[in-house]
């Protein structure tokens, strides 16, 4: 399908008004297709001519004003429509694909029962997979859907149901006007759970095999959704505006979730199995935050286009976060948004990809896909919580509910947005805007720092800098904190909250007087409270002092802000990976934040697998081991820091008795239990250890037999150091579509193994030579995961960068490759320098 360009949206937004769709759907038939009609209306110019998306398995009869349609004018997914009159109705009859690559009408088969479920994804054009469609965002439009379904099913959608369900027929009231990427639905035997709250009608529904886990779960994920629903009517003068407030957790999702109004999309992930740490709770509620955000931001006023995408993803990113903070039990989720969300961003905006927040050039769809990103989530969250900072949070909500009371049920745009915020601040954010949304790259702030004999300070300053390509320097409100050690642990000083960073003023280097004479703090930590975007430098002496400092400085977030400036030194080479596992080892076993526990085992064990040399790799696979033992050792029993360390020990470790051990339940510390997922975590471990084989893998799925067991099993058998192994997994990853798309992703995630370069080095220029084929047999999101995953990122030589610069030169390169080649390219690239 040709993918909808800007110039042809805005030239048929022009051209129609879309007025309503009526949607039947039957999904009683047996085989691959499911039967759709739908009745289209819309205004037109009489005479002009337009098209409108479709993707059929089959055409069976389409009319324009009661006038058949000839068959041949659909072609390339799209329907030419001619002759339009004032008042116009198109019907179509089709039968339409079943999809598993998590689009159009997803179908799966739950491998524990046997039972079929069924949920529509219409994310980014996938409509079209479903019914015929004017797919655009700013062509809104009510949508009123009938279901018929097989005896015993359930039925949810975005509409609120229009009397009971009568022999499989469901039928919905028409919805506010959405865009069509937001419609969506669920059938199948799901299970459900119902309440209510503030009179809004709340609903839980996920798979039978998982009803179990969501009885017992449904108390949190209720509350948390009562809790978020009461603070955004606390902020915001419109209330909940879709009736009735559905969350469905869905197999093989591609996303985390999704903002569909009134039927909220998760990944069945949330609904946990086996036990998990409360960072994975307060994970699970900033995602239910998130999405509540949206319903304001995205649903009720939706962008115009895609290079808006950021009012959408920016804005429930940070609402998600603070929300989550200001209204539930997880009152630390600005620490986890520094450690691990922002870190996300800003990995993103320094690679050759990187874009601004805002950008102007998303001419097409498929360019609109490749900035769903960290830079359109973290980096823009991040910015507007340093917004909030600069205009004040009063003034910031009052233009945010000028922005709904302007635009409701309707588009808006930055300009849109910016006008309404500078009007209640009283401010100009049009210089803000420029520098910070249409400008690519992140600022570095460093600490320059003099002292007397004494130990005083004569002068700090605090540099700012940026890339020669990128030369943009940015406002800042920063906060400077002063640490000393004392008898009590590490006591702040001083905290300077706010200090005004402007370029203009002081061109990059910002002088901090105040501290002139103060006697040297141990560490002066730049960015304290982290309300700036921009990457952290240390001056040496405070650098020196970090491992000391860690493990007595109360605040999480300070630790947040120390832990990452140390990531990213050692991402950017200015610091050895040897210093990083060194400090894990000295600072992690005392970690009291189990998100920074989890984030620092995370990103330490992927550096890890790339930055030391084959041969200097197991040494520092061991202290990583030895970290996570001896946080196991410290940790309380039964809590969710024994749990992060355990599953760090596993997967960092080489003691094969040891595990195989925990797998047989020998040796297991107290406190521990070896339930479903933390089993196959063993397994794998001991798989790409070459201690498991394939009759292993097999009977824990047999006593696994789940959607879970089966992608673990998936993973485990690429991993497998076995030549038939790999080339069955690369087969699978290169040429079969009747794979899921969750499959496919397990298998190119076990496929790559620093343990066994030699075994797959001849897959590296078989990726580079393939990959192009796969991405046009499996397109759109599931597509490109996948290219991603199966990257060869741990083949860390100058052979592999010359594979991706010879794919990179070829002209018919498709954007998502080029984007996925060219990241992964500079991930090789900086291992490469970290080794040097």
């Amino acid at each position: 399908m040709p993918s909808l360009t800007r110039a042809e949206a805005t030239a048929r937004a022009a051209t129609l008004t879309v007025t309503g769709y009526d949607i039947d759907l039957d999904l009683t038939a047996e085989g691959d297709t499911f039967r759709s009609r739908t009745v289209l209306r819309f205004t037109a110019e009489p005479g002009a001519t337009t098209f409108a998306e479709l993707e059929p398995a089959e055409l069976v009869s389409a009319t324009l004003n009661g006038t058949p349609v000839d068959p041949g004018a659909l072609a390339g997914e799209r329907l030419a429509l001619t002759g339009l009159a004032g008042e116009n109705e198109l019907v179509v009859e089709a039968l339409m694909a079943y999809s598993n690559t998590g689009e159009g009408l997803h179908r799966f088969t739950d491998p524990a029962d046997g039972r079929v479920y069924l949920y529509a994804h219409m994310f980014l054009d996938g409509a079209r997979r479903i019914f015929p469609c004017f797919d655009q965002p700013d062509l809104k439009a009510p949508f009123t859907l009938a279901v018929t379904a097989p005896d015993g099913w359930l039925v949810a959608a975005n509409g609120e149901p229009a009397g009971a369900a009568d022999g499989g027929r469901f039928r919905f009231a028409p919805t506010k006007p959405l865009s069509t990427y937001f419609v969506s639905l669920i059938a199948g035997p799901y299970h459900a759970r119902t309440d209510e709250h503030d009179g809004i009608p709340l609903a839980l529904y996920c798979r039978q095999a998982l009803a179990p886990h969501l009885d017992e779960q449904a108390a949190e994920i209720f509350t948390v959704t009562k809790q978020c629903l009461d603070r955004y009517h606390e902020i915001f003068e419109v209330r909940y505006p879709f009736g009735h407030y559905q969350q469905a957790f869905v197999p093989e999702f591609n996303f985390g979730a999704m903002e569909n109004p009134g039927l909220v999309v998760f990944r069945d992930e949330f609904i946990y199995r086996s036990a998990v740490t409360d960072s994975e709770r307060e994970h699970r509620a900033m995602v239910i935050a998130h999405e509540m955000a949206h319903q304001w931001f995205g649903d009720l006023v939706t962008m115009a286009w895609w290079d808006d995408l950021w009012l959408n993803e920016s804005f429930a990113e940070y609402l998600g976060t603070r929300i989550t903070a200001e209204a539930t039990v997880f009152t630390e989720t600005w620490t986890t948004f520094a450690m691990h969300r922002k870190a996300w961003g800003m990995r993103a905006d320094q690679r050759p990809s990187t874009h601004p927040v805002a950008p102007t050039d998303v001419d097409d769809t498929a360019l609109a896909l490749l900035n769903f990103d960290g830079i359109s989530y973290a980096k823009g969250a991040a910015v507007l919580r340093q917004l909030v900072a600069w205009v004040g949070d009063e003034a910031f909500l009052a233009g945010l509910n000028e922005h709904f009371a302007a635009h409701a049920y309707g588009n808006a745009t930055l300009a849109d947005l910016l006008a309404a915020v500078s009007k209640a601040s009283g401010r100009d954010l049009t210089g803000w805007a420029d520098v910070w949304l249409r400008r690519a790259q992140v600022n570095t702030l460093r600490a320059e720092v003099e002292r007397d004999e004494q130990g005083r300070y004569t002068a700090v300053s605090l540099v700012q800098t940026a890339l020669a390509d990128y030369p943009t320097l940015r406002p800042h409100r920063i906060g400077v904190g002063l640490y000393d050690r004392g008898p009590d642990g590490v006591v702040r000083r001083r905290r300077l909250l706010e200090v005004d960073i402007d370029p203009a003023v002081d061109g990059g280097r910002t002088a901090l007087p105040e501290l002139t004479g103060k006697p040297a703090a141990e560490l002066l930590l730049v960015n304290d409270g982290d309300l700036a975007y921009a990457k952290v430098r240390l001056d040496d002496a405070s650098a020196d002092a970090v491992p000391l400092m860690l493990p007595l400085l109360d605040d999480s977030l300070a630790r947040a802000v120390l832990w990452g400036a140390t990531l990213d030194a050692v991402v950017d080479g200015e610091r050895p990976v040897a210093e990083l596992v060194t400090q894990v080892l000295a600072a992690l076993p005392v970690e009291r934040e189990v998100s920074l526990v989890e984030d620092v085992l995370r990103m330490t064990r992927t550096l890890v697998d790339r930055y030391p040399t084959p041969e200097t790799r197991p040494a520092a696979l061991e202290m990583l081991a030895q970290a996570s033992d001896r946080l196991l050792a410290a940790a309380e029993p039964g809590g969710s820091r024994q749990l992060a360390a355990a599953r760090g020990l596993i997967g960092a470790t080489a003691d094969v008795t040891r595990l195989r051990g925990w797998l047989g339940g020998d040796g297991v510390p107290e406190g521990v239990t070896v339930d479903d997922d933390l089993r196959w975590l063993i397994l794998y471990r001991l798989v790409v250890l070459g201690a498991a084989g394939p009759d292993e893998i097999e009977a824990a799925l047999a006593a696994d037999l789940s959607a879970t067991g089966e992608q673990q099993a998936a993973l485990c058998r690429a991993a497998l150091p076995d030549p038939g192994a790999k080339a069955r997994a690369w087969d699978l990853i290169v040429n079969d579509l009747s794979a899921s798309n969750r499959i496919l992703e397990a298998t190119a995630q076990g496929f790559w193994q620093p343990e066994q370069l030699d075994l797959t080095a001849d897959y590296v220029a078989r990726y580079f030579a393939e990959m192009p084929g796969m991405l046009r047999r499996r397109t759109g999101m599931s597509g490109e995961r996948v290219a991603v995953v199966a990257y060869p990122s741990v083949a860390v030589s100058p052979r592999t960068r010359e594979l991706a610069a010879e794919l990179l030169a070829a002209p018919d390169l498709s954007a998502i490759l080029r984007r996925v080649v060219t990241d992964g390219d500079d991930d090789v690239r900086r291992a490469l320098v970290a080794r040097g």
